[in-house]
């Protein structure tokens, strides 16, 4: 429950600055245009905040947490007095008109940059991508990748952490190559490409490295326990943090993977342990509980262990002064735009799934984990999220920025107006692609809880 909470918290809290980010660059830029706003709205239904200002511009926080709009004077919505006509929206330049619909996402991007930025500033804890163990006939095997290899870069995008080659990796799908540079742990540089022609990869159910037979390198895991989830079947055991397995079921445990293993083949079934607990050795007795995943079901105890100390210089900090921590934000939203345009394209050639669509839970689940990890994560979700709320935004549907762009770029060509009924039977069609589309990422939501 207070998992819940909390995710649905810091999803409040991440939506209602992204959408008062994106509602506030149209405000904005009617403002600069002259056009009379007459509210700006956080949020949908009954407000319980509202003030107005003496520009006589309501500012409203509304109990639907779920999106915002800013409401501008407009003849083809209200009655508007004469002396009113020249700050309605519907009477700008089309120029005028286009600069405050596309405003929005523009701001999306620009607030992006700067939550990178900050990021970039307080600096980021990361671990340089070294190849770990390499699956025996995997495609990673295949191209000649070794463990202790470093990626450098995938394809023509250098890789300092994980979390790069990720993204580029993800890139590449639907291509049938992947060109990849390591430092090899003998020091030389080697370029290698995967093929990728028979990549069965699925984000539901495994990450992009571990499809391509990679596990990344981490200290050994030792049999002293570092955590112990509260109310898991391990504190439930009576297991504590220090306390060191020695045996599973009467058989000595020699290294924390078979462990692993072991408790994951028996979900539902009673286990004893032996640890060695300040001293003393004390057996306990602990039932295995089911967890259900994409492969199936498997067993879950709830602990942790204690690891030994990265080697020096794998762990190292994203920290630079504002005029490089700047570049480094710009180039990374920049890759943000381009992928997310990539894979929404690919949702369209079926190179991705629609299962892969993820709706509003699965932002929540994101922004509590971030969140929990610290504010430099929490800025980094937030960048993510903005761009892609900007980059879905300018699709070319009615009812959002770029529908609208779409008509006033039509009625620039032509010289004339969308006509109304027209835009209608747009918004229509609009509409039910999007309820569609939202409907099916509800439904991927629901399908990786259930």
């Amino acid at each position: 429950m207070l998992s819940f909470l909390w995710s649905l918290g810091a999803f409040i809290i991440a939506l209602g600055i992204l959408v008062a980010v994106h509602e506030w660059g149209h405000f904005y830029v009617a403002r600069l245009c002259k056009v009379h706003v007459e509210r700006f709205s956080i949020g949908f239904g009954k407000p319980f905040w509202r003030r107005t200002d003496k520009h006589g511009t309501e500012f409203a926080v509304a109990a639907i947490p779920l999106g915002g709009y800013v409401k501008m004077l407009d003849e083809r919505v209200d009655t508007v007095p004469d002396e009113m006509k020249d700050r309605a929206f519907n009477n700008k330049s089309i120029g005028q008109r286009m600069a405050i619909i596309a405003a929005g996402p523009a701001v999306n991007f620009i607030f992006a940059i700067f939550a990178l930025f900050v990021m970039n500033l307080i600096g980021l804890q990361t671990v340089k991508p070294v190849v770990g163990e390499v699956a025996p006939s995997s495609i990673a095997a295949q191209a000649g990748l070794n463990s202790g290899a470093q990626i450098t870069a995938v394809g023509q995008r250098e890789t300092a952490d994980w979390e790069a080659v990720n993204l580029e990796l993800v890139s590449f799908i639907g291509q049938s190559a992947i060109p990849v540079t390591v430092n090899n742990a003998q020091g030389s540089t080697q370029n290698t490409t995967l093929n990728v022609n028979n990549w069965n990869f699925d984000p539901e159910k495994e990450s992009a490295l571990s499809s391509l037979g990679i596990t990344p390198f981490r200290p050994d895991a030792q049999l002293t326990l570092a955590v112990v989830a509260p109310d898991s079947p391990a504190e439930q055991a009576g297991l504590k943090v220090g306390d060191e397995l020695q045996a599973f079921n009467g058989q000595p445990i020699q290294e924390w993977s078979s462990l692993v293993q072991s408790i994951g083949d028996m979900p539902g079934e009673q286990v004893a342990l032996t640890v060695l607990r300040d001293g003393q050795t004390v057996s306990v007795n602990a039932t295995i509980a089911r967890r259900d995943t994409p492969q199936g079901q498997t067993g879950y105890l709830g602990v942790s262990p204690t690891f030994d100390a990265w080697p020096d210089g794998y762990v190292f900090v994203h920290q630079y002064g504002p005029v490089e921590a700047l570049g480094k934000a710009a180039d990374k939203t920049w890759r943000l735009m381009t992928l997310s345009v990539s894979m929404i394209g690919k949702l369209l050639t079926g190179d991705v799934s629609l299962n892969n669509l993820s709706g509003p839970i699965s932002i929540a689940q994101g922004a509590g984990v971030s969140a929990g990890y610290g504010l430099v994560y929490f800025l980094s979700f937030l960048a993510l999220i903005s761009v892609n709320l900007g980059i879905i935004n300018l699709l070319p549907l009615p009812m959002l920025d770029g529908g609208h762009l779409m008509y006033f770029t039509i009625e620039w060509l032509t010289g004339k107006p969308v006509s109304e009924t027209v835009q209608e039977w747009g918004f229509r069609i609009g509409g039910v692609v999007l309820l569609m589309v939202m409907g099916i990422a509800i439904f991927n939501d629901i399908s990786r809880i259930a």
